[in-house]
């Protein structure tokens, strides 16, 4: 028996045989073609984007039918990205100018711009590559011939082990014959992640060296719960897999009951519970876990992948869009641009070379520095909020003069608006992201500027134990649980409440069950996370009466490890929660 630890996207248990899938795609080497048939290879190109736009159309429809529209809009966007002449130029260009081969020319633009987002310091964008590489391998299918895909073909069920899925790959899988699947790749902010949970596939990505150690026919369980695989199990663990299996199901349908109740404490403490959303169709995501509003709304979509920036207009729609699906009721809380330099436009040449974007020109530091972009998103999110309860929230904010550069970019908007007799609400409360350790050190001063605080653990966590998540030689010093961290955490909420201002968690503490007694002990009344994880933190915030949070979290800030934190909220989730899932 063999135990593999990765990164759990898609809740369930497996247990079944292994069928090993080879996803790698088509190998593509540099060949050039005789500058006499250039014409003849623009040609073959036009009809392969076509044919790619097509399988493109069909995934969508076919998922839109499955689970909805909102999810069928992914490969909406990937017909869109193929068909985006920027794109298309620059493959045509390679084809007429260096008089490369078609399959060369769309090889080489796609990984570049693949490679591009893969080196964004953000799991949720770098996770974008892939969608690239999904891309990348329909159009190649077309151009070489390959239609072959052997998990649309299958006849027995299986446990599909790969290197990686792409999001098309994995939006076909069909859940009658793939009990699971599980990736030596991948991460959770993938579309990969993202289909995996509508489908209900238990999934397991991140895994690291996985298909060196299995072979096809092998028993292998899939938690994707904890995130683990376990490779030809004995038979004890076997029996408790099984056990574990039965119950799961009966929990999610518990879960299911309560999606439209208030994630309120047994004796009346009500606590907020809000999504992060990415695109404007994923707020059906909210509303379909019951979601009380949106309280992080990124919107860095609008200015990847792009040769100018997006105009008032684009940028107006995106965000009145969000509001239509939410109600007016409903606080949608929108973060300003949060992308460093290098990543704003489509045109290597125009990039900005930093030795270390993570701590350069990024998020409010670019912005100030170029107003007139930072205005047209002002006045955008300004428009959009006279149709519902809009907040406007700055990121990596890390001195107090920075905020109130931005508040005064804000108050020049308002007053040209005014000017021109165009509606916004005039009273739109205004926050900050406290997400490096100066303004969780300073919030008692920026409390006074601000009407909430929006807590970024994701990125705090990061600066304060100067610790890459995504670098596998130190992330295991990345904890939530790190006292260091918690008494920052500590300290934003009681100057928060000092200045009766609102404070919540939009990092991925908040959606764990593990720290959801914590927080709320720590006077935390507003949580926003990935709309699945919706259900289990109301289930527990439900199960509890508040003094036994408040209990619960002095009784962690006594621990000098995060490892004895952890263990000690371990224990503490599961007596109240037997069947919650704590890794």
């Amino acid at each position: 028996m063999e135990i593999k630890r990765g990164i759990p996207v898609s809740p369930g248990v497996a247990i079944g045989t292994a069928l090993i899938v080879e996803t790698e795609g088509v190998r593509i080497r540099r060949r050039f073609i005789d500058r006499a048939r250039v014409s003849d290879e623009i040609a073959r190109l036009k009809q392969a984007l076509n044919e790619a736009v097509a399988d493109a159309h069909a995934n969508r429809d076919a998922i839109s039918d499955k689970v909805g529209k909102q999810y069928g809009a992914i490969f909406a966007a990937h017909a869109l990205l193929i068909e985006d002449p920027e794109l298309t130029g620059e493959i045509e260009q390679l084809i007429t100018q260096k008089a490369f081969s078609a399959e060369y020319a769309v090889s080489r633009t796609m990984r570049r711009h693949a490679k591009a987002l893969a080196s964004l310091n953000q799991p949720l964008f770098s996770a974008r590559s892939s969608d690239l590489i999904d891309i990348e391998k329909s159009i190649l299918s077309h151009l070489v011939g390959n239609q072959g895909d052997p998990l649309q073909n299958l006849q027995e069920p299986a446990i599909i082990l790969a290197h990686d899925l792409t999001p098309s790959e994995t939006a076909n899988l069909n859940p009658k014959y793939v009990y699971a699947f599980a990736t030596e790749a991948g991460g959770k902010a993938s579309h990969t992640a993202i289909m995996a949970g509508v489908l209900e596939i238990p999934a397991v990505v991140g895994l690291g060296r996985l298909l060196m150690d299995v072979s096809g026919g092998d028993e292998v369980i899939v938690d994707g719960n904890r995130g683990v695989v376990i490779l030809n199990p004995d038979e004890e663990t076997r029996e408790r897999y099984l056990v574990l299996q039965r119950q799961f199901g009966s929990f999610a349908k518990r879960l299911d009951e309560i999606r439209s109740l208030p994630g309120q404490t047994s004796d009346g403490v009500r606590a907020l519970l809000l999504g992060n959303i990415e695109f404007p169709q994923e707020a059906s995501h909210c509303t379909d876990r019951g979601a009380d509003g949106v309280g992080l709304y990124r919107t860095e979509f609008l200015y990847l992948n792009k040769t100018t920036d997006p105009d008032e207009a684009e940028q107006y729609e995106a965000y009145l869009s969000v509001l239509r699906a939410l109600g007016a009721d409903k606080p949608v809380v929108i973060r300003t641009l949060d992308l460093g330099a290098d990543k704003l436009f489509f045109q290597p040449e125009k990039q900005l070379e930093e030795k270390n974007p993570c701590m350069g020109l990024r998020s409010v530091r670019l912005c100030l520095r170029n107003a007139p972009l930072f205005k047209t998103q002002m006045r955008a999110i300004l428009r959009a909020s006279r149709f519902g309860d809009v907040r406007i929230m700055f990121p990596m904010v890390s001195t107090l003069m920075e905020l109130r550069q931005c508040k005064m970019l804000l108050a020049d908007v308002k007053e040209e608006l005014e000017e021109e007799r165009i509606e916004f609400n005039r009273k739109i409360p205004v926050g900050t992201m406290i997400e490096v350790p100066s303004a969780a050190l300073m919030a008692d001063e920026l409390a006074k500027e601000v009407n909430f605080f929006s807590i970024g653990t994701n990125d705090l966590i990061q600066y304060t134990l100067a610790a890459d998540r995504t670098n596998e030689h130190v992330a295991s010093l990345y904890s939530a649980g790190d006292p260091a961290v918690l008494r920052l955490i500590k300290r934003v909420i009681d100057a928060a409440k000092a200045r009766d201002i609102e404070v919540c968690v939009c990092g991925e503490m908040s959606g764990d069950p593990l720290y959801t007694l914590l927080l709320l002990g720590l006077g935390l009344r507003q949580l926003s996370m990935t709309p699945q994880n919706i259900p289990e933190v109301k289930k527990i915030i439900r199960s509890i009466k508040i003094e036994e949070a408040v209990q619960v979290a002095q009784e962690a800030m006594r621990f000098e490890t995060a490892r004895d934190v952890n263990n000690y909220l371990r224990e503490q989730t599961r007596r109240i929660l037997p069947e919650v899932v704590v890794n």
